[in-house]
């Protein structure tokens, strides 16, 4: 018998995660008078946006700038795969910024590369920190290293990590799966 699908993290959990990430940036970057947010499509960006929504509440400062960025056609899976681009929201230069950019699970660091790659055509920036909800830490096929991480998660490569949030799933969640139950769509 396979184990069942476990809730990891539920939205009490995930909640005061994302106040201590806010906490965290703000100890680095007091009210982000050179620093932008970037929230890497598709998964990311409903992160990034509860932390910068979360930032201008807690600094004052609602205009912390903020883009979603797609870095579908940046990917070396792009060929391999039926992927769907997402749209880049970026209306801001990077240029000698520092950046923070976000996504939901870090797992073989393919994603961030391609994120850095797609993020320069925004400009040359001073400094570029990674925030990540989950880091799953034993899977790197590249060298990425996230700066701020809400939990780590030791798992296994026949494990996935799903995400779940309201605006899409209709409640925040992070369930922990095998690949069975995630073929067989469960969660």
């Amino acid at each position: 018998m396979s184990p069942s699908p476990r809730i990891i993290l539920d939205e009490k959990q995930l909640n005061i995660i994302i106040q201590r990430l806010c906490r965290q940036l703000i100890e680095t970057h007091d009210h982000f008078k050179d620093s932008v947010i970037i929230g890497l499509q598709p998964r990311g960006v409903f992160l990034a946006r509860r932390i910068h929504y979360q930032l201008g509440k807690i600094t004052g400062n609602p205009n912390i700038p903020y883009g979603d960025l797609d870095v579908t056609f940046y990917r070396d899976d792009f060929r391999k795969k039926d992927l769907v681009p997402n749209k880049t929201n970026i209306d801001f230069i990077i240029e000698d910024r520092n950046v923070v950019l976000i996504d939901d699970v870090l797992f073989t660091g393919r994603t961030i590369r391609a994120g850095l790659d797609a993020m320069m055509a925004f400009g040359r920036p001073a400094d570029v920190e990674l925030l990540v909800l989950i880091d799953r830490r034993y899977s790197r096929n590249v060298p990425i290293q996230a700066k701020y991480i809400g939990q780590t998660i030791d798992s296994v490569a026949s494990e996935k990590v799903k995400v779940d949030w309201k605006e899409t799933e209709g409640q925040d969640r992070v369930w922990l799966l095998t690949n069975e139950e995630t073929k067989a769509g469960i969660a």
